[in-house]
């Protein structure tokens, strides 16, 4: 694909449904009694492996256009499939149905992508053991015949669930992904379950759970669920991701004479960490029409060309933004003055190591960046220059780059496009819809 910065941007826009709430519609719809009907579904590759998952266990689902439709049967209807669950590249799959598949009276394995089989699962491992869960990595090549020792702290694994004893788990990480494996696992145990986390990672959980009737509290850095409750079947409209608006509230701010309006976005304070920056850098940025939508705050975003300045980004505001780190990088690069990310070594363990595919790629564009263990820094107001990107099949380094070559003169090819459809399948058609 060859990018070029031929183009401003005008128009409104609404992009794909959130991931991690399209991922919990399924996972939660599943285990109540009922019908949930789900709205603005995110139809990527990595929301489509979370309903495989749970067809695969006997839950009848019916996903068109957009809509679906998922027959729960109860906190305990689950049955054991026949074979492996295929999480495909998601981690939000893999862990947070570990921890549903550690309340189950059955043995089910997990396997994925090259990239899945790199990520980091003693994160879970550790805690649902702790409850009473029984971890081991198993042989693909071999399924079912050779089992072995659960150490290489990776998929493909297996779990073995069973009888659960509720805990208080003092997280190491501020990880939504870890804390709703033990918030869900915690369902099924016996007396309350408590995860603190040492900063306040996002809520998509707690808020749906205690939608569909879960007893789950949060008190600080502190989410609590007491177990067994009678879960009932909702009806869910999924905002838009702002994973996926911060690529157009990135494109409207950098590139000349553009104004886009993002229609239907989900602000979540514990995800709008990329709006914050935005407006520290500078950013003309507004939030319009704010209203809240089947339990999360939603807004209209609207973003004007910008001249933006550099920013120290750290502490608690980085589990808002993790995600949105490579854009953010992005237009770190194109502002004055420089601009340093801390406390961000989650990068290294997304689908690829974002610190490392950030500064390679920043740096082929006539960037300059210095990384570190923890995040980077980057001196902004280099000319940047069009180059070959190698995007590693990481979705959010294909979109940023795109976004960097559509402001950087010369041409910009990526070595692969198609990896942006793990999040927003639309996304190369929705930028030509806007440019002039």
């Amino acid at each position: 694909m060859i990018i070029t910065d031929k183009y401003s941007f005008h128009g409104e826009i609404s992009v794909p449904g959130d991931k991690s709430i399209s991922h919990r519609s399924i996972m939660f719809g599943a285990i109540s009694d009922g019908i949930t009907t789900v709205s603005n579904f995110l139809q990527g590759a990595d929301c489509l492996s979370t309903i495989s998952c749970f067809q695969k266990m006997g839950i009848c689902i019916e996903n068109s256009a957009g809509q679906v439709r998922i027959q729960g049967k109860g906190l305990h209807g689950l049955r054991a499939p026949s074979g492996i669950l295929d999480v495909g590249n998601s981690g939000t799959t893999t862990r947070l149905i570990s921890g549903i598949l550690a309340g189950q009276p059955f043995e089910s394995f997990l396997d994925g992508d090259d990239s899945i089989r790199k990520r980091p699962m003693k994160r879970i491992f550790t805690p649902l053991s702790q409850m009473g869960a029984e971890f081991s990595s198993f042989r693909p090549d071999v399924f079912p015949d050779k089992l072995l020792p659960a150490d290489s702290g990776c998929a493909p694994f297996s779990v073995r669930g069973g009888r659960l004893n509720g805990i208080h788990y003092q997280s190491p990480v501020a990880s939504a992904q870890v804390k709703s494996a033990v918030l869900l696992a915690g369902l099924y145990a016996e007396g309350e379950t408590s995860v603190t986390e040492p900063v306040l990672s996002r809520n998509h959980t707690e808020l749906m759970l205690s939608g569909f009737g879960a007893d789950v509290t949060s008190n600080g850095r502190t989410a609590t669920i007491r177990p067994q409750p009678k879960l009932e079947g909702q009806d869910i409209h999924v905002p838009g991701d702002i994973s996926s608006a911060a690529y157009f509230i990135a494109l409207g701010l950098l590139t000349p004479n553009s104004e886009i309006l993002i229609k239907n976005v989900g602000v979540n304070p514990t995800r709008d960490g990329i709006i914050k920056a935005a407006l520290s850098m500078g950013g003309k940025l507004s939030l319009l029409d704010e209203r809240t939508v089947s339990g999360e705050p939603v807004a209209d975003i609207l973003v004007q060309s910008s001249s933006l300045h550099g920013i120290q980004i750290g502490g608690e505001i980085i589990p808002t933004l993790i995600d949105e780190i490579p854009i953010l990088a992005v237009m770190a690069a194109f502002a004055s003055g420089v601009t340093t990310i801390r406390d961000a070594q989650e990068l290294k363990v997304k689908e690829s190591d974002r610190i490392a595919v950030i500064t390679e790629n920043l740096r082929a564009m006539g960037g300059s960046v210095t990384p570190a263990d923890d995040g980077m820094s980057i001196e902004g107001g280099k000319p940047l220059h069009g180059a070959q990107i190698r995007t590693h099949l990481d979705h959010r380094a294909a979109m940023a780059f795109t976004v960097a070559g559509l402001n950087a003169p010369g041409e910009t090819t990526l070595d692969d496009r198609k990896c942006a459809s793990i999040s927003y399948p639309s996304f190369y058609d929705d930028i030509l819809s806007l440019a002039d």
